[in-house]
């Protein structure tokens, strides 16, 4: 069983810069309990956020569930045998509903007594099949405090979404998310790069979007950069940068591509 990466983006109008992080956070969060549930293995998680879109990478998930040994408990072998040892309708109807026939049935210790059981193999799913319900359920169960609708459809979320990016490794996972037909096209920034961004595979997403788009995703990288440049513009113009944590967040959350600015100088006079 090979493995490939995971990429999912849903582009979105401006979200919400105070719950910014923490819908990134959970989205990927939400993917990765899905697979776990699932028994579908994977190995890290990444997620990324800016003003227009939520996304999460998963590295080296799994094509296929694992297959999963399933047990049924049956009549009471009392019950499903008459008294020549022929097999009763209750035992026939319950060979019939696990497909095998009644010699393949073992006797197991029931709540009660003995009683028939049957132990089989569940192969396990292709991932690209779970996937859109493992995307939809995570979708779901965001923290968003107030969703909305938009246009005539009747999904809700926290913004109106407008693109869908779905890819397990170079493949285009076959989704409709939020309304919308997932794809492999992502937005650059609205006005320094507006056009839409063909990605090959989840493991250019950063780079592509950053070349192509001038759009930072990697929220940290762009929070860096932010402190990074308005620390060096202070200090070419004499002056040393004072900067919140609280709202270097907000700002990070605020933009996709930071450019610091110097504005007018103010002298205050008591």
């Amino acid at each position: 069983m090979s493995n490939r990466d995971f990429l999912l983006e849903v582009g979105t109008e401006e979200l919400p810069p105070k719950s910014l992080f923490s819908l990134a956070q959970s989205l990927a969060d939400g993917l990765a309990t899905g697979l776990g549930k699932a028994g579908i293995s994977f190995g890290t998680v990444e997620w990324f956020a800016t003003p227009r879109r939520l996304a999460a990478r998963i590295n080296s998930v799994a094509e296929q569930q694992s297959d999963q040994e399933v047990k049924r408990l049956g009549p009471a072998v009392s019950a499903a045998f008459d008294a020549t040892g022929q097999p009763t309708k209750a035992a026939v109807g319950f060979a019939a509903s696990c497909g095998v026939d009644i010699a393949q049935l073992q006797h197991a210790d029931g709540p009660k007594g003995k009683v028939l059981q049957y132990i089989g193999i569940k192969r396990g799913g292709l991932t690209t099949t779970l996937l859109p319900e493992l995307i939809s359920n995570a979708l779901k169960n965001l923290p968003v405090a107030k969703r909305m609708r938009w246009g005539s459809g009747a999904e809700e979320f926290v913004r109106p979404v407008h693109w869908v990016v779905v890819l397990f490794g170079s493949a285009v996972v076959d989704a409709e998310v939020m309304g919308v037909r997932a794809g492999r096209h992502s937005q650059g920034h609205r006005f320094h790069a507006p056009r839409a961004i063909e990605l090959a595979n989840p493991a250019v997403y950063s780079q592509a979007l950053r070349e192509q788009g001038r759009v930072m995703v990697n929220v940290q990288q762009r929070r860096e950069a932010i402190l990074s440049g308005v620390t060096a513009l202070a200090g070419s113009l004499g002056g040393i940068a004072v900067v919140e944590p609280e709202l270097l967040d907000e700002v990070t959350a605020l933009v996709e591509w930071p450019v610091p600015l110097a504005g007018p100088s103010m002298t205050i006079v008591s």
